[in-house]
């Protein structure tokens, strides 16, 4: 029978907690392919005791983001999944699947402060019918394991 210390140790997946690091280091299956639609619905997910949000753009790519914008934390959920990324209803700002703003309505044409800009994505892939998610600090990536 494990101790309470040894079961916290294992159980508890945050951030900066030691399984919590050693699970990110690998590559983790999350959702069905099918279960996304381009442009269509945001769906709610936690990976790892982390809130985010998954959803599939309209050139067919998944991008898992976090809940909230990064500019006033608007929860993301409620923005719009439209034409190559995800739109916050707060204030407009738009995000592609790697993080990256691509759009500010805000902003002058000539401003180029939305690259200045990111939320917290993580890198995603599908195989076999799954998609699968990169949630590790490693600048390269694991191979994705060659499961059938």
């Amino acid at each position: 029978m494990l101790s309470t210390q040894d079961n916290e140790l294992l159980t508890h997946v945050g951030r900066g907690t030691p399984m919590g690091e050693l699970m990110r280091q690998y590559w983790l299956p999350f959702m069905l392919s099918p279960e996304l639609k381009s442009d269509g619905d945001v769906l709610r997910i936690r990976l790892l005791s982390e809130d985010l949000l998954a959803f599939r753009d309209s050139g067919g790519h998944v991008g898992v983001v976090a809940a909230n914008c990064p500019h006033r934390g608007a929860d993301m959920f409620y923005g719009r999944n439209e034409e190559g990324g995800l739109r916050c209803v707060y204030h407009g700002w738009k995000f592609d699947t790697s993080g990256a703003c691509v759009d500010m309505p805000s902003e002058p044409p000539a401003s180029n402060f939305h690259t200045k800009v990111r939320i917290k994505s993580y890198p995603c892939q599908e195989r076999n019918g799954a998609v699968w998610v990169y949630m590790g600090s490693s600048a390269k990536l694991p191979p994705l394991p060659d499961l059938e």
